[in-house]
């Protein structure tokens, strides 16, 4: 039993993806939101649609609010709770051959390439007695872009930094054409693995039904455009 941890972006929701197909079992999702704003860090998506995303995955979440100078304890805390509301699910714990199939034993991340959140992750991991799962770890991002899309994902384009990532495509969807875009750059990553751009799922095969946004607006704040999604529809 896996733990997914859920940005509600492209590489979470891709990473999941691939774990359940290698085989693991992933029985909830692990997400963060703000405790300032509710809504998920760098992406600005807003926590009630993230809790769309449990509903039509059929995965359950377990969200929590999160400070700047706390994140990683309080990242803990969320992780422990989970744990601890999972029968037989404690690491430590003393089970028979039965209950180990019935414990949580790792956590889903979409890191790619950046080392620095590799280490954090399998550090934390390390200190919740946890293995750290990265089914999207080295992939060339240009194939793992294209094969995110080609399986039949769809999402759009919700935050970017205003100094690599044009007004124009905020809101937009994340498709072959937005690749271009960004290959013509030559300055951003392609899967925006260093923060260039952030994205929300709308649908997929992970999921019995897709989101419709019906109302946006694109706002700045502090250098980077933010997708406000003010309005929706779930189509099942």
């Amino acid at each position: 039993m896996y733990i997914s941890s859920w940005s509600g972006g492209k590489d979470s929701c891709f990473a999941c993806y691939k774990a359940l197909k290698s085989g693991y079992k992933v029985t909830h999702l692990a997400n963060f939101i703000t405790k300032e704003y509710k809504r998920v860090s760098f992406h600005g998506t807003e926590a009630g649609l993230i809790k769309i995303h449990s509903e039509l995955s059929g995965i359950p979440l377990y969200q929590k609010e999160t400070t700047p100078d706390n994140y990683e304890n309080e990242f803990k805390e969320a992780v422990r709770s989970i744990i601890k509301n999972n029968p037989s699910s404690s690491p430590f714990a003393k089970v028979g051959l039965r209950g180990l199939s019935n414990r949580i034993k790792g956590m889903v991340f979409g890191d790619i390439y950046l080392d620095e959140h590799r280490h954090w992750v399998e550090r934390v991991c390390k200190d919740l007695g946890l293995e750290a799962v990265e089914p999207l770890w080295e992939k060339n991002t240009e194939e793992l872009l294209k094969d995110f899309i080609n399986t039949g994902f769809a999402a759009v384009v919700v935050a970017g930094q205003a100094k690599f990532i044009d007004k124009e495509w905020i809101g937009k969807t994340v498709d072959l054409k937005f690749m271009e875009y960004l290959k013509k750059r030559g300055d951003v990553d392609i899967c925006g693995e260093k923060g260039e751009y952030h994205t929300f799922v709308t649908g997929g095969p992970l999921f019995k039904g897709r989101i419709e946004i019906t109302e946006k607006e694109v706002i700045e704040k502090n250098g980077y455009w933010f997708l406000d999604i003010k309005g929706y529809r779930i189509i099942r």
